[in-house]
C-alpha cells in the first residue's frame, strides 16, 4: 500500500486526476490523505466532491475553511462570496448525499504520531488534546444543533483558545485554529489579515510552525498557498502540502512512506 498526502484541491479536479494518474493511484490498494478545502475558487468544485467521495475508505479527508463556507451557505443560511465557486454544488441533485458526506468529515486526522489538520497545529496543544478539542466540533457537526452552529461558527473572536471557554466561543476558536491560522504569537493568538509569504508577519507574530514543541509529531497541513510547500524556518516537523494549484501553481503529493514529492502543473490559466 502507498500512502500519499495532497494540499488544497480548491475544485482544480483535472490536476487531481491528472495526479491521480501520475501516482498510478488505486482505491483497491493505496490511501490519499486530503487536507481539505476540496472545494471552492477552482472551476470543478462538484466534481471534486464527488471524486473523492467516491474513493470512500480510500480517502482520509479533513475539513478545510472553504468546505465548512460550504456548510454554513447550505445549511447555515451564510451568504456566497463574489468570488465562490460553489453554485454547481448548492444546484447539484446529489447535494444533500454530498453535503451529507462532507459534513461527516473530521478536523483532525492521526495515525501514530503523524497528524494532518488543515491550517496546522499551534505548539500550545498536545496530540491527545487537539483530537479531543477537534471531536467536539465533530460531534457538533453531526448532532442536532449543527444548523445552529453553522450560522453562528465564523468569527474573529476568540482570537485564541483558552481551555475555561464554554459554547460556540469554545467552539469557533477550534474551528478558526484548526482551518485558519496562519501566524500567531507566542500564546497562541492568531492573526486573521496577514495571508501572504512569511514575510508579511505582524509584529509579534510568527509562523505556527516556528514555534518550538515539547514532543515531536510529524505534522501535514495545507491552506497556505503562499508558502508554496515550503515551511521554512520550522522547528517542528511540518510538511506544507498547499502549492497553489487554484493560483497557477501546481498540485502536489508528498509520499508518507519515501519523502518523495510528486507534482503536476495548474490548468488554471492555462
Amino acid at each position: 500500500m502507498k500512502r500519499y498526502a495532497i494540499g488544497d484541491l480548491q475544485g482544480c479536479h483535472e490536476e487531481f486526476i491528472a495526479l491521480l494518474e501520475a501516482l498510478d493511484f488505486d482505491p483497491r490498494r493505496d490511501q490519499l490523505w486530503l487536507a481539505g478545502d476540496l472545494v471552492n475558487r477552482g472551476p470543478g468544485s462538484l466534481a471534486c466532491l464527488r471524486e473523492v467521495m467516491a474513493l470512500g475508505e480510500a480517502a482520509r479527508v479533513v475539513l478545510g475553511n472553504h468546505d465548512l463556507h460550504l456548510l454554513a451557505v447550505a445549511r447555515g443560511g451564510a451568504a456566497t462570496k463574489r468570488k465562490d465557486t460553489i453554485d454547481d454544488i448548492l444546484e447539484a441533485e446529489d447535494r444533500e448525499t454530498l453535503l451529507d458526506w462532507l459534513q461527516a468529515r473530521p478536523l483532525l486526522v492521526r495515525d501514530g504520531n503523524t497528524l494532518m489538520t488543515h491550517a496546522g497545529l499551534p505548539p500550545q496543544w498536545g496530540l491527545d488534546q487537539a483530537e479531543s478539542l477537534a471531536g467536539e466540533v465533530e460531534w457538533m457537526l453531526t448532532g442536532e444543533r449543527a444548523g445552529d452552529f453553522l450560522t453562528r461558527m465564523y468569527g474573529n473572536r476568540p482570537r485564541r483558545f483558552k481551555p475555561h471557554q464554554e459554547g460556540v466561543d469554545r467552539l469557533r476558536a477550534i474551528v478558526n485554529t484548526l482551518t485558519r491560522m496562519r501566524f500567531i504569537d507566542a500564546e497562541g493568538r492568531l492573526d486573521f489579515d496577514a495571508k501572504e509569504g512569511l514575510d508579511s508577519a505582524p509584529d509579534g507574530f510568527a509562523p505556527w510552525f516556528q514555534y518550538p514543541r515539547q514532543d515531536d509529531p510529524w505534522l501535514l497541513f495545507g491552506h497556505w498557498a503562499a508558502l508554496n510547500g515550503e515551511a521554512i524556518g520550522s522547528r517542528v516537523r511540518a510538511e506544507a502540502l498547499d502549492t497553489g494549484c487554484v493560483w497557477g501553481g501546481s498540485l502536489t503529493a508528498l509520499d508518507l512512506d519515501s519523502g518523495e514529492r510528486i507534482s503536476v502543473p495548474s490548468r488554471q490559466f492555462a
